[in-house]
Formats: C-alpha cells, sequence, structure tokens
C-alpha cells in the first residue's frame, strides 16, 4: 500500500507548477545547464522523495540541488553532498553501494526514505516561506504513507519544518544543533510518535571546511539506523 501511495504522490508532484519563482528557475538552470553537464538532459522538475517504501528512518534535506536532483531527477543524486550522504549510508548499512551519480545507477536504501520539504531547486538555495508552505502538502503525503519511526533532519531548516509538520509549532521548540535530539510527538501523522536527530546539512559549505566530518556525520546515522533496528 505504501509503495502505491508514494508511486501516486510522485507521479503528481512531477507536475506540479504552484511556485513560479521556483518553476522559472528550475528550468532556467534546465535550459543553460553546467559547462561539465552540457551535454545531459535536465530533469528541470519537482524531484520526489525515493527510497525504502517501508522505511523507518526518514532522511529530511532542504531541496533539490540545481545541478544535482534538479538535473538527475533523484535526490542528492550527482553532487558531492550526496556522495557524503550515501556513503554515510552504506556505512551505516542502510544504502547497498556507496555513492549515486544518476538513476538506474543501481543504488538502493533499506529501511530509509530520503526527502525534502521544498521539491524545486530554489535560487541559492533559498526558498521563501511561502514556497516551504505552499510544498508542505507533498512532505506530509509522503511521512503518512511512511512508519516513520525516526527522522533525521540536515540541517536547521529541515529540523523547522519537521517539527512544525509533527506538531511543534510553538516558541519554544526544541533547537537544532548536530547531533541534538528531540522527541516527536504522537499524532495524526505519527501514530506513535517518532525520534528526531539533527545532523548539519552535507553540504560543500559544511563539508569543505571541517564542520562536518564523516565521523560526526557516522554518529548521527549509526545511531538513527540503530533506533529502527531496536
Amino acid at each position: 500500500m505504501a509503495a502505491q501511495e508514494l508511486a501516486e504522490l510522485g507521479a503528481e508532484l512531477v507536475d506540479c507548477r504552484a511556485c513560479p519563482r521556483l518553476v522559472a528557475w528550475r528550468e532556467q538552470v534546465a535550459e543553460q545547464k553546467r559547462a561539465a553537464f552540457a551535454d545531459e538532459d535536465y530533469w528541470g522538475r519537482p524531484v520526489p522523495g525515493f527510497g525504502d517504501p517501508d522505511a523507518r528512518l526518514l532522511v529530511v534535506g532542504l531541496a533539490p540541488a540545481a545541478h544535482g536532483a534538479n538535473r538527475t531527477g533523484r535526490m542528492f543524486t550527482g553532487d558531492r553532498s550526496g556522495d557524503w550522504l550515501f556513503a554515510a549510508l552504506h556505512r551505516a548499512g542502510l544504502a547497498n553501494q556507496p555513492n549515486s551519480t544518476h538513476v538506474g545507477d543501481g543504488l538502493s536504501l533499506t529501511d530509509c526514505w530520503v526527502t525534502s520539504p521544498v521539491k524545486c531547486a530554489p535560487p541559492e538555495n533559498r526558498p521563501t516561506t511561502d514556497e516551504r508552505d505552499t510544498c508542505r502538502q507533498w512532505f506530509d503525503r509522503e511521512v503518512r504513507a511512511l512508519p516513520v519511526q525516526v527522522v533525521v533532519a540536515l540541517g536547521g531548516f529541515g529540523w523547522d519544518v519537521t517539527l512544525k509538520t509533527f506538531g511543534w509549532d510553538t516558541p519554544r521548540k526544541p533547537r537544532f544543533g548536530h547531533g541534538a535530539e528531540a522527541p516527536l510527538p504522537a499524532g495524526d501523522l505519527l501514530p506513535h510518535g517518532a525520534s528526531l536527530l539533527g545532523s548539519y546539512h552535507v553540504s560543500q559549505q559544511n563539508t569543505f571546511t571541517g564542520r562536518l566530518t564523516e565521523e560526526m556525520l557516522d554518529a548521527v546515522m549509526l545511531k538513527a539506523a540503530e533506533i529502527v533496528r531496536s
């Protein structure tokens, strides 16, 4: 049932044109392209989440990268952020291979679903509040279809959207930080509640500067894997 719901959601999502600024940007990037990918056909549409439809671990990013998922059509696929994320998932036993370059490269996830609250690549990686809220219907439907027990939020944006989605819509919400933890209350989307873990985003801004190391990322992913396997 979850697989069918997620497939139907993805089929609807890719036709979404609700946010004019995002539509214009994703299509502009797909038209102009980066020189290194000049011979490739860009996806240039909203990017659905992907992974195991029975996943108990939900990994939440920010939005598709302009020349990553907006090019390949799969979250964190074809960019250096994805290199870090999938390598960590592989080390934690949640992915069958440590990298992902394109759809159809053989990558599969076990007990893990990777997604983002905003489904289109935004200019400068900065969606507006209205764009975030407009996209929330898709995120809500994904969560509802999955048996989520633990959420790993990559960055403060994913942390805040996750808290709001699951009922922490108050000023006194848990603060984001690498390794931060918070309980997600039981409710309509999470009948039994869940655990929220924070990690710095796997963007080059963090990985190139050493703000996020492999050891730091592994600690969060291994903890998430332990929770879903307990």
